[in-house]
């Protein structure tokens, strides 16, 4: 199977009857993915005027969103996705009222941070089920592969946008009006997506039945999911890191900026390595871009002005799509198709675990030991996971051992796989 693409393979997926309207309705549901937890933690800050409070509440949300990946993925797996996912939708719209409703009534921290959680957990994993849809869609090869990368490359896009969002409403009237406009482009987004025909007509395939890890009882899926938390780890550490310097420098809005920086920088090279990917074997990826991202967060440290980090995080930043990428594509070798959504919520459960772990220890850095710290403790956790994942690189190498052949992702495909094609137009 081949796994880079030509540029005109981005529009060969783009333009493929059928995904149209999946792709339109899932860019709604997605964009707000950076923006409602940090608009609900700006927005709990400045009801509450407690930062502590509104961090609790941010890491609750984190949690819900960690369970939430794999509980849904293993369910759209075996249901299909759309029914999940308006049940999902009509939940998470209670869990935002409810959080709004808590807030502006002065309850406890506690209710605050529980509902918080609710909020992540219920967040339609539209995502995860975009993803997988293209197997439905497009044939294996590089237009998958480009679409897989278009995926992470939008993805990278909504981070930029969500948080920039989230820090503008928050100054409307109403500190809450980030959090509601950010949760009815979800809602609006995500019952538009699973309602479109594609993906009302997807069905589950079937696979054997008794694993309670699901996709993660693969050792091939266990190392991306390795590789995924080690990458939301360093990340993490450098995005509590980077606002620090900031501040320390009297400067602090440019915190935000100089993370978009980065964002940018990957996602004009995510285009360019779909094309151009290197390593050229699949389990070489994973353990050579952790590793070369971690040892370029190193520079960082170095303390000079916010000029030589904003151009520390440019140099850094353009592996993160390349990882996000990889990580999406090396699903297709370890996890049998029938358990895609599943597995790739466990790529979003271990990013999101990474981030909370890194931003947790990363302030505990900054604060008690000092900011050169952290992006050193970034780099040096992100090189030994690269490390254990370089130890596990087999794994990726082999093909999935699945009694059901015929699900495997390197089986061949159905000897009449147009039924499944038309039924998506």
């Amino acid at each position: 199977m081949s796994h880079t693409a030509r540029f005109s393979d981005y529009r060969v997926a783009l333009t493929t009857p059928g995904a149209g309207w999946p792709v339109l309705t899932s860019l709604l549901a997605r964009m707000p993915i950076a923006m409602i937890g940090l608009s609900l933690l700006l927005y709990v800050q400045r009801e509450t005027g407690s930062f502590a409070v509104a961090g609790a509440v941010s890491a609750g949300s984190l949690t819900g969103v960690a369970l939430g990946a794999v509980v849904q993925g293993r369910i759209m797996d075996r249901r299909g996705p759309t029914v999940p996912l308006l049940v999902t939708v009509s939940l998470f719209v209670i869990a935002v009222t409810a959080a709004v409703l808590a807030v502006e009534t002065g309850q406890s921290s506690v209710v605050l941070v529980l509902l918080g959680g609710l909020v992540g957990l219920t967040e339609p994993m539209v995502g995860a089920a975009s993803r997988s849809l293209w197997v439905h869609l497009v044939p294996a090869g590089p237009v998958r592969h480009a679409a897989y990368a278009y995926e992470a490359i939008s993805l990278e896009v909504f981070f930029i946008l969500g948080p920039a969002l989230a820090g503008v409403l928050v100054a409307a009237p109403w500190a809450g009006t980030g959090v509601v406009l950010g949760a009815v482009c979800m809602v609006v987004g995500s019952v538009g997506f699973a309602l479109t025909p594609a993906v009302r007509r997807v069905r589950p395939v079937r696979v054997s039945a008794g694993r309670l890890l699901g996709a993660l009882a693969y050792p091939g899926m266990r190392t991306v999911a390795l590789a995924a938390l080690g990458f939301g780890i360093t990340v993490g550490f450098v995005e509590v890191a980077v606002p620090a310097v900031a501040t320390e420098a009297g400067r602090a809005p440019l915190g935000g900026v100089l993370l978009a920086l980065w964002s940018l920088s990957s996602v004009a090279f995510g285009l360019y390595y779909a094309v151009r990917p290197w390593p050229r074997p699949m389990h070489l990826r994973l353990p050579v871009l952790l590793g070369l991202f971690a040892l370029l967060v190193a520079p960082m440290a170095i303390p000079t002005n916010l000029l030589w980090l904003a151009l520390a995080m440019l140099v850094a930043g353009v592996w993160i799509t390349p990882q996000s990428t990889t990580h999406s594509t090396t699903i297709e070798i370890v996890a049998p198709r029938g358990l895609a959504t599943e597995a790739f919520g466990w790529v979003v459960t271990s990013v999101t675990i990474g981030l909370a772990a890194g931003h947790s220890t990363s302030g505990y850095l900054v604060e008690h030991v000092g900011i050169p710290s952290a992006f050193l403790a970034a780099s040096a956790a992100g090189t030994l996971i690269a490390v254990l994942v370089w130890l596990r690189r087999d794994t990726i190498a082999e093909p999935v051992n699945d009694p059901d052949a015929e699900n495997r992702p390197d089986a061949e495909p159905d000897p009449d796989p147009e039924p499944e094609t038309a039924a998506a137009n």
